[in-house]
């Protein structure tokens, strides 16, 4: 769907920024024989510039916050599952380093930035958002990660930015068959193989989203989950017999897919509004990481 009418720099929407999306594309995207004066790798500092610096100019927002992730292997779902994002393989140093510079560049532009070692980014920005949405402000998502999709209420977007795709909550239902207030329940069932979730082996998008359009959400399907068999599904016994032996991993599944809204944020979490970018604090930051030329001349040309 295309960006909304309303969604522009004269509303008082709340943009909230999945940092780690941004960074990851560019380290991926581009090669690493862009380097710094020091020869250190800065491929994904390239690409998150290039984006930030496009979306400030672009979009102009009044308010932002940019969350990062720092628990990959700390979070509380690894208490919970110790298998969680297991199959992932650990960043590269030269990644991780690259991290640092984009954090200390949102600092240098004046941008709230936001880090736990607890919470993931998806927790910052859904406490974010949920805050938002008590005091009546849309919600602009900036991210490719279908999870943060359970967040949206009516008046909010998740903005593909590379893609500039948007989607509302009209479109998660055309897309997963199940709107935002069903998106946990749909995970549950049917996992998320990216982050090492399990839901229940066996049952796939469509017969999840056709259970829970039957039912409405996880606990009236368990509640009457002796009426599975006789629904006009393809496979129902099958499934009646997969969701009796999968019930504990269904609801394990929807703990982790659950995205904390009241996560402990720093002070700087509780204004959110854009300060003008100080050309000297851009300076040293480009300074004390030996960045220069096209970096300092994309960053630079933000200020007014």
């Amino acid at each position: 769907m295309p960006k909304p009418e309303n969604q522009n720099a004269q509303d008082n929407a709340v943009y909230l920024i999945d940092a780690s999306v941004y960074i990851f594309r560019g380290y991926f995207a581009l090669p690493s024989s862009i380097t710094d004066e020091q020869d250190r790798p800065v491929n994904a500092v390239h690409g998150f510039t290039d984006f930030l610096c496009g979306f400030l100019a672009g979009t102009q927002p009044r308010q932002l916050a940019v969350a990062f992730d720092e628990s990959l292997t700390s979070s509380f779902r690894n208490e919970l599952y110790p298998d969680y994002k297991a199959n992932r393989d650990p960043a590269p140093e030269d990644l991780k380093y690259q991290f640092q510079v984009c954090r200390a560049m949102v600092e240098a532009l004046g941008l709230v930035g936001l880090a736990s070692d607890r919470y993931e980014a998806d927790d910052i920005i859904a406490t974010l958002a949920t805050r938002a949405q008590a005091q009546g402000k849309p919600v602009v998502i900036l991210s490719r990660d279908k999870d943060l999709a359970q967040l949206l209420q009516p008046a909010d977007r998740l903005w593909d930015y590379a893609g500039d795709v948007w989607m509302d909550a009209e479109a998660v239902a055309a897309k997963f068959g199940v709107g935002p207030a069903q998106m946990l329940d749909y995970q549950a069932l049917v996992g998320d193989a990216v982050d090492n979730i399990p839901g229940i082996r066996g049952i796939g998008p469509k017969a999840a989203a056709a259970l829970l359009a039957h039912f409405g959400d996880l606990d009236r399907l368990y509640e009457r989950l002796d009426e599975v068999p006789g629904l006009t599904l393809r496979g129902a016994k099958r499934l009646h017999l997969l969701l009796g032996e999968g019930r504990d991993m269904a609801y394990l599944s929807r703990e982790l897919c659950r995205m904390v809204t009241d996560a402990e944020l720093p002070p700087a979490a509780a204004n959110l509004v854009m300060k003008p970018f100080a050309a000297a604090k851009i300076e040293a930051f480009c300074d004390e990481w030996a960045l220069g030329g096209r970096l300092r001349g994309r960053l630079l040309s933000l200020v007014e």
